[in-house]
């Protein structure tokens, strides 16, 4: 009886551990991504733009300048955001607008850029890589909201 009792004791105690040690692999994901700096993130992203566009040296280092002022920009973005949430704040309808066409001007500014510094090829083919990743983004904005629910 007794080693009954301590057998299943030692299941429950391994079963337990065993599920506190399974932590939640997306919440691992978005740990891993707060840590890296905006230089590590534009880095990873050059090294990916390199490979799947096959950029040269010149346009790596364009490259690199436009994803260097897009993080300064965002951070700005971020920072300012922050304080409006800070202040308990709600944005008014007109400053919602008014910062969504902000943030198209600038979206449409960067794709300039790209179209700017990609050949014609390089450019579609980073089009469809943006497609892509926007419907990934959709993808996982459904299942986080069927998570929520």
């Amino acid at each position: 009886m007794k080693k009954l009792f301590i057998a299943a004791l030692l299941f429950v105690g391994v079963a337990s551990f065993a599920q506190d040690t399974d932590s939640n692999p997306t919440q691992d994901h978005k740990d891993h991504k707060e840590r890296m700096t905006p230089e590590q993130r534009n880095e990873k992203q050059l090294k990916k733009l390199t490979t799947e566009l096959s950029l040269d040296a010149n346009q790596q280092a364009q490259v690199k300048q436009l994803l260097a002022d897009r993080s300064a920009k965002a951070e700005k973005f971020r920072e300012a955001r922050q304080a409006k949430k800070d202040s308990n704040v709600k944005p008014t309808t007109a400053e919602r607008e008014a910062f969504k066409k902000e943030m198209m001007a600038e979206k449409d500014a960067n794709d300039a850029k790209m179209k700017a510094i990609l050949n014609a090829d390089q450019y579609t083919k980073w089009k469809a890589i943006q497609a892509e990743n926007k419907e990934k983004a959709r993808e996982k904005m459904k299942e986080y909201r069927k998570e929520k629910i």
